[in-house]
């Protein structure tokens, strides 16, 4: 696989917002702070994932102060794993980042990726000191080790927010998962296709304002029931990866 170039880095930063009024704003900035310190070329994607306050519009002032800023709208809430498929589909840039839109990863952390990806494809990180309760940890840990075992990858933190891809891989597969199996998805598909994953380390914040969402008992039953749906479809319709993931830490 001919993975793009790092110098000059070209990336594509997105991340979903789901009613974050309050940090839409903050995060863009932050966001804009570390792709003129660390890219070539850049871009800040945010998908507002059909928003009932203010996001929409705050995004949209965004858009219009800063070119590198664009907005993708969806007209109603999708879901976790739709907004993120939007954000991968809209990306340009030859190298694609995503986190959530929640201000609880620091964006200057990307920095900490890029060596990793002279040897890997694909950077993944996991939360360091993860600020959450500890229901939420031990669901975290549990989901990590299910789709590792099923879906046939290893990563310490399956679902953490901060990851940065080739943007290749994303003409290369399929996305289907609608709901919180979307980072799985993304890591089976590209592991069985030879994509080889590092990981290293970031910071988890406290999120200073709006609720979290994704530890809904109801997001959480729907995602262990497609998680063996997922294994057979992947099974079916992708080859056999090449060589294995790898772990770095």
């Amino acid at each position: 696989m001919n993975k793009p170039p790092l110098h000059p880095l070209r990336l594509s930063v997105f991340f979903p917002c789901h009613n974050e009024e309050a940090n839409v704003e903050r995060t863009t900035a932050a966001a804009l702070k570390a792709c003129r310190r660390l890219a070539d070329e850049f871009e800040v994607i945010i998908v507002n994932d059909g928003s009932k306050d203010r996001t929409a519009e705050l995004a949209d002032g965004l858009a219009a102060r800063h070119p590198e800023v664009r907005v993708v709208h969806h007209p109603r809430n999708l879901g976790y794993g739709s907004a993120l498929q939007s954000g991968y589909r809209a990306a340009r840039k030859d190298w694609v980042f995503y986190t959530d839109g929640d201000g609880q990863f620091d964006f200057e952390e990307i920095e900490r990726m890029l060596p990793l990806l002279q040897s890997h494809d694909i950077a993944s990180g996991y939360r360091l000191n993860r600020q959450d309760n500890w229901q939420r940890r031990l669901n975290g840990w549990l989901w990590t080790h299910l789709t590792n075992v099923v879906l046939g990858f290893t990563v310490k933190d399956v679902d953490c927010a901060f990851k940065l891809f080739p943007r290749q891989l994303f003409d290369q597969i399929e996305m289907h998962s609608t709901g919180a199996l979307i980072d799985a998805e993304v890591l089976a598909r590209a592991t069985r296709l030879g994509y080889r994953i590092g990981q290293t380390g970031v910071h988890h914040y406290p999120r200073q304002v709006g609720e979290q969402s994704g530890g809904n008992l109801r997001v959480v039953a729907r995602a262990f029931v497609e998680l063996f749906r997922l294994r057979r479809r992947i099974r079916q319709t992708s080859p056999p990866r090449a060589i294995g993931s790898a772990v770095e830490s």
